[in-house]
């Protein structure tokens, strides 16, 4: 037996948790315990959880707006996925609402979610998914792991879906995304309603999230079919006061159909000449979304 082998039988055995494997899953993996409300919880994410932020910012750069977020310092284009970070990714987000109504909105986030699947993996879910207890309580199971990314910690639960007990349900502690935007908008165009509507339609398993703008917090429901859009409570919820800086505090998360008023029309028609004065009233409207969202630019 050589030399080397023989110390490596007499060398000890390493610990199965050493200090430096500790240190290291600390740096890889996020907060496994939010904040309380009104403090911002502290993330660490490491290369897998930035890859997937540039992965999904990438794609909803192409739908942003140009030039309406904070200063960047690098174009979408000669950025690798893992220089994101999630500030930059809620920011994409941000300026993907620029200019468009609520449905927009929430189509340009169908969009992304179907782009980052390959063809036909909506009619394979459909198969090995159909909208089963089983399916229902292994989507809910692998939620908790996969989305930590986006939301934060969560955790399966029971709830009750059309009288039946199932372990279908997953309680965000409190939404990253939602406390990271600060805005109920963004949480209902940009996360809610187009998530909702992709695992309903899409996939054919019923998702319905309910978000709960006093802690944060989210229960998503799969199995439960979504209520209509006019009988939700999360689409009249007005904005938070003191953290929202996109939109009006008071505004319901539906602002798109908000009836222009009248201040509105008179600054567009003062900034034209009489002679162009005529012009259309989706440019009277695409401006007011601006101005209602971003009343921070003018």
């Amino acid at each position: 037996m050589s030399a080397a082998a023989l110390l490596s039988l007499s060398a000890p055995a390493p610990a199965p948790c050493s200090r430096r494997r500790r240190r290291f899953a600390t740096v890889r993996c996020a907060a496994t315990a939010p904040a309380p409300m009104g403090e911002k919880t502290e993330y660490r994410d490491g290369p897998l959880e930035r890859a997937f932020m540039g992965l999904f910012a990438r794609k909803m750069e192409k739908f942003a707006v140009a030039g309406a977020g904070k200063g960047k310092k690098k174009s979408s284009s000669s950025r690798a996925v893992w220089d994101w970070d999630y500030d930059s990714f809620v920011d994409v987000s941000r300026r993907v609402m620029v200019g468009r109504t609520r449905a927009q909105q929430q189509e340009a986030v169908r969009e992304v979610l179907l782009s980052m699947l390959p063809p036909g993996a909506p009619e394979q879910f459909r198969k090995l998914f159909p909208p089963t207890r089983w399916a229902c309580e292994f989507n809910a199971a692998l939620t908790v792991p996969f989305f930590h990314w986006l939301v934060g910690p969560s955790e399966v639960v029971e709830v009750e879906v059309n009288g039946v007990k199932q372990k279908s349900g997953v309680l965000i502690k409190k939404c990253r995304y939602l406390e990271n935007s600060g805005c109920v908008g963004m949480c209902v165009n940009m996360c809610k309603i187009p998530t909702q509507d992709f695992f309903t339609n899409e996939f054919g398993l019923p998702l319905t999230m309910n978000p709960n703008f006093e802690d944060m917090s989210c229960e998503m429901i799969y199995g439960q079919v979504p209520p209509p859009l006019e009988e939700d409570p999360a689409s009249k919820q007005p904005c938070y006061p003191n953290l929202c800086s996109i939109s009006t505090p008071s505004a319901p998360a539906d602002s798109s159909y908000v009836v222009l008023p009248l201040f509105v029309i008179w600054y567009i028609d003062r900034q034209v000449t009489r002679k162009s004065s005529i012009i259309s009233l989706t440019a009277k409207l695409r401006l007011y979304l601006e101005l209602e969202q971003f009343p921070h630019k003018y």
